[in-house]
């Protein structure tokens, strides 16, 4: 130990020093105006402008008690600062300034704890704190937390809220157990929402949190997610959000109830002899719930719910797969109309294309699987929900398809492709007239197809920024399958019960302008693809339906819009033009022009654009206008700007919406502003969603950004859209 003074005498073990008093001892540095120390026991009384600096620990006292030993020790009338360094993270405001406090009593505990009494806290700007949080007792982990009593939020000198006990996390670990802050908001529909949650962590490798809200009008809902990872490579989540509804009452008076809920679950995990677990798990009680109850436009407007499950293991071009999925979609809300298919379980084997011989181009693969499946499905006819196809709960189908690929080449400027597979299918149950039967059917097809790329044409041009070059690429694909045949009969359970007989070919043209400075690598500007496809056999030999809205794989491999109610030779020609110079903007037109019908049945339009790092723009049109026994007519614009990000400091501000054209009805708007200073802000945003007779709601929502906290609100940022 060094200890230093302007003067200073010895009585026995006790030094006393006057005047500029340091000690040095270990990475203890202490200075007052007057020292007692013992240097028997360690101890230092000290007075008159104290200040202790420890590692990113800074006190300045009117007094203390101090060991420089063990580094215990108690301060009176304190001021302190500890520094801690924070990770970037991009739900909460990040400050680089200390934690500040003042307090009349400091324990140091020891070299990471602190109780502190009767104090104030920030991480603000000490002089001119834009907050505070007051307590009295308090006790701080360095690097960790800071756990307050009787605590009570002010800003700007107003008191805002009163925890009885609260806790922050201080320094790079977030991850602390405790009540999160409240979430409140105000909607037309469910009136006051007022809620919290627990954040729980026992664990490194896992955290739960479980969360309850009131909704004023409507009743009550509930929330929680568990994270885990037990081992490195094993990943689990779990999620529930759920609604006990009082109801509502509708136009003819009566109640309605629409709560819900809805769960997901995920699961990866590798193993050992290079298998694969993977499980994504979902469900929903019914599109109504989701509609009244979902918080954004997104997640309102999605009525598909799908679950997967699959064990895999890919070994020298050969994969075996056990797999189990199920699809729900819920076609009407109210009445609930939906269509439910599932395929459990089944099990595939299948093998990249291989060759037996080093000097013959000649390659063989092939799939096959074996499982149940399932459909079950209602109608809607005439306002009134009708049952349709029930099949038992496992209904059997197999496959084999060996497949023989031959790829030629004259030269670098034809190539031709040949792949033959012959296909056999059987099914447990079948439908005729309408009526399920539980009699077996099988089918047994050819598949031909010849892929031919005739040569590229190209031209490269020198400018002063670097090199062009244009592509031309033609492509011609011709497709003959036979042997379907009784194609009525297949009940539809997925894409494999599309498969008709065929005879088409398809031709393309894709042009591409890349563009290359220096040395570096070229970037694709622009691409344009123009294909159509044409059909010898218009009825796809019978499989066709006059007057009825047709889709399977020779017709939606081309489009993935239903363009066929009549025979037909020709598909509609397809557009796809894209302007991706990267950085400032990216742009895609997609059209589709039906030369039977001589006008544009679908455009589809994407801009996107960034001039400046914290601003960017976003418009997305898209209309379909076919026959209406294909779908309905569409005509919808969606729209997004925004500057900024809802941490960052300084304004930031986001405005969007979607129109539905056709109807003439704004289906959601939003608009939300924030501002940030160095280490709070406030954010206020306006949503209102209109989804028809289930939801018609205002949401009103205000949000305290709370540096190095969190957000007390409800702006969340997975409901944002920056």
């Amino acid at each position: 130990m060094r200890l230093e003074a302007e003067q200073q005498r010895k009585e026995g073990d006790l030094v006393i020093a006057e005047g500029k008093v340091e000690i040095l001892y270990r990475n203890y540095r202490l200075r007052a105006d007057h020292v007692q120390y013992d240097s028997k026991t360690y101890m230092v009384a000290a007075s008159g402008h104290v200040q202790l600096d420890v590692d990113t620990q800074h006190l300045a006292a009117d007094t203390a008690d101090f060991n420089v030993k063990t580094g215990e020790g108690r301060f009176e009338h304190v001021r302190g600062e500890v520094k801690a360094e924070h990770r970037a993270n991009p739900y909460i405001l990040v400050s680089p300034n200390p934690l500040t406090f003042e307090a009349q009593e400091v324990r140091r505990i020891d070299s990471r704890t602190y109780t502190i009494e009767h104090a104030w806290l920030t991480v603000c700007e000490p002089d001119k704190p834009s907050w505070k949080f007051f307590t009295s007792h308090a006790t701080l982990h360095v690097d960790r937390s800071v756990a307050l009593v009787n605590a009570n939020f002010r800003l700007f000198r107003v008191p805002l809220i009163f925890l009885p006990y609260a806790s922050a996390p201080v320094g790079k670990n977030l991850r602390q157990s405790g009540f999160l802050l409240p979430e409140f908001s105000d909607t037309t529909l469910k009136g006051v929402v007022i809620g919290d949650a627990y954040y729980w962590a026992p664990k490194d490798w896992t955290d739960v949190s479980l969360g309850a809200a009131v909704l004023t009008r409507r009743g009550w809902q509930q929330n929680g997610e568990l994270r885990a990872k037990p081992w490195e490579n094993v990943d689990l989540t779990a999620r529930y959000f759920g609604v006990i509804d009082r109801g509502i009452v509708d136009s003819t008076g009566t109640l309605v109830k629409q709560g819900g809920h809805t769960a997901k679950f995920t699961f990866g995990a590798l193993l050992n002899g290079g298998w694969r677990a993977v499980a994504d798990l979902n469900q929903l009680t019914s599109l109504t719930f989701r509609l009244a109850f979902s918080p954004t436009f997104g997640e309102a407007v999605n009525s598909e719910v799908r679950s997967s499950a699959f064990l895999t293991n890919n070994f020298h071009g050969f994969s075996v797969n056990l797999a189990a999925g199920s699809y729900k979609n819920f076609v009407n809300a109210q009445p609930q109309v939906s269509v439910i298919l599932r395929n459990a379980p089944e099990g595939r084997f299948s093998s990249v294309d291989q060759s037996l011989w080093s000097r013959l181009p000649i390659y063989f693969g092939g799939d096959a699987f074996s499982g149940a499946v399932h459909r079950s499905d209602q109608n809607l006819v005439g306002g009134a929900v009708v049952p349709g196809i029930d099949t038992p709960s496992f209904v059997e189908r197999s496959e084999i398809a060996p497949r023989v690929v031959v790829p030629l080449h004259w030269g670098p400027w034809l190539g031709v492709t040949t792949s033959y597979i012959v296909r056999t299918t059987s099914y447990g149950a079948q439908e005729i007239a309408g009526n399920l039967v539980s009699d077996p059917l099988r089918r047994t097809t050819g598949e031909l197809s010849i892929d031919l790329r005739p040569p590229t044409l190209e031209r490269v041009w020198d400018r002063g920024n670097g090199k062009w070059k244009h592509t031309i690429d033609p492509e011609i694909t011709y497709n003959y399958v036979r042997g379907v045949n009784q194609f009525a009969r297949f009940i539809r359970f997925d894409e494999d019960e599309t498969l008709t007989d065929t005879n088409e070919f398809m031709y393309s043209i894709t042009q591409r302008l890349f563009h290359r400075t220096g040395e570096g690598q070229a970037d694709e500007l622009v691409s344009w693809r123009v294909a159509q496809k044409y059909y010898f056999d218009p009825t796809f030999n019978g499989a066709l339906v006059p007057g009825t809205r047709n889709v399977f794989q020779a017709l939606d491999s081309i489009s993935p819009f239903a363009f066929a109610d009549q025979p037909r030779h020709f598909s509609p020609i397809e557009s796809d033009l894209r302007v991706t110079p990267g950085g400032v903007y990216d742009a895609q037109v997609r059209l589709e022009y039906d030369t039977m019908r001589r006008r544009l049945t679908t455009a589809a339009t994407l801009l996107k654009i960034r001039p400046y790092q914290n601003f960017n723009f976003t418009v997305a049109h898209f209309s379909i206008d076919n026959s209406i026994v294909l779908q309905p007519v569409a005509n919808q614009i969606r729209m997004l700007a925004g500057y900024g990000d809802l941490n960052r400091r300084g304004f930031n501000a986001s405005f969007g919406f979607s129109y539905d054209i056709t109807q003439q009805q704004l289906q959601s708007q939003l608009m939300q502003v924030s501002y940030n200073g160095t280490c709070c802000g406030i954010a206020l945003e306006y949503r209102r969603l209109a989804l028809g007779q289930v939801l018609t709601e205002n949401q009103f929502r205000v949000a305290l950004i709370i540096a190095n906290i969190g957000t007390f609100g409800n702006l969340r940022r997975q409901e944002k859209m920056f």
